[in-house]
């Protein structure tokens, strides 16, 4: 992981993201445990108050979860949680920038459509 420290995005964000991320690709697993706040803290340089924040969102999302004196791991269907949440994301951020971006050149629906399908 890089911290961008000049990024907009504040750094317990990244963090969330990163872990998404990792959850995602599959590199940490359902049930797996994840390195404790402290830990990344000092892999990662960063103040571990805010890999606690990073986690807690997580953990709020039920994506995370505390086993008391044990540490946090990975939700049971924490990977469908994060691909439903990347999906809307996507739906209301980058599918609306588009469509707006086609109608501007007069496209319609079915000319997206029809270069989406010669993507492959």
């Amino acid at each position: 992981m890089k911290i961008n420290e000049s990024s907009l995005i504040p750094i317990f964000i990244q963090v969330a993201e990163w872990l998404e991320e990792e959850i995602l690709q599959g590199n940490i697993k359902e049930e797996e445990q994840v390195p404790s706040t402290n830990q990344f803290a000092t892999t990662y340089s960063i103040n571990p108050a805010t890999a606690r924040k990073g986690f807690g969102l997580l953990v709020e999302e039920g994506i995370l979860y505390k086993k008391r004196g044990i540490g946090m791991f990975v939700a049971t269907g924490a990977k469908e949680k994060i691909q439903a949440k990347a999906k809307e994301r996507f739906m209301k951020e980058t599918l609306q920038s588009v469509w707006k971006e086609a109608q501007k050149l007069g496209m319609t629906k079915k000319d997206i459509i029809k270069l989406l399908m010669e993507l492959d």
